[in-house]
């Protein structure tokens, strides 16, 4: 795997995790902002994808393929759900349902990192 690319995901991650919670505090809604920091990590989330296929492709290492993917695409599902939940729910608790789905992806990270080390 690209480490520096897990380490970015997992940092931008958190920060729209503290975000949302500031927002979840404040009583608001999600706003632009939020979604467009989002954004940044589902482009990274694409990238960590191809890059993640290319190098399991080519290596000779023992990963278990089918976890390796599941958890590439997994990952990349889970904040624009997050989302779309957050829009819908005009209450604190829409940016406390992204906040969650933001944590999720340093856990996704450390799993996809945990898999390649292995």
């Amino acid at each position: 795997m690209f480490e520096p690319l897990t380490w970015v995901l997992v940092a931008l991650s958190l920060a729209a995790t503290v975000f949302a919670l500031v927002l979840a505090g404040l009583d608001r809604r999600i706003n632009w902002w939020l979604l467009g920091l989002i954004g940044v990590v589902e482009v990274a989330l694409v990238a960590q994808l191809v890059v993640g296929i290319v190098q399991l492709a080519g290596t000779e290492r023992d990963v278990s393929g089918p976890f390796f993917v599941g958890y590439l695409v997994g990952g990349l599902l889970v904040l624009p759900i997050g989302a779309l939940w957050a829009l819908a729910d005009s209450s604190r608790w829409g940016a406390g349902a992204l906040a969650i789905a933001c944590v999720v992806i340093p856990v996704v990270e450390l799993r996809l990192h945990t898999l390649w080390a292995a």
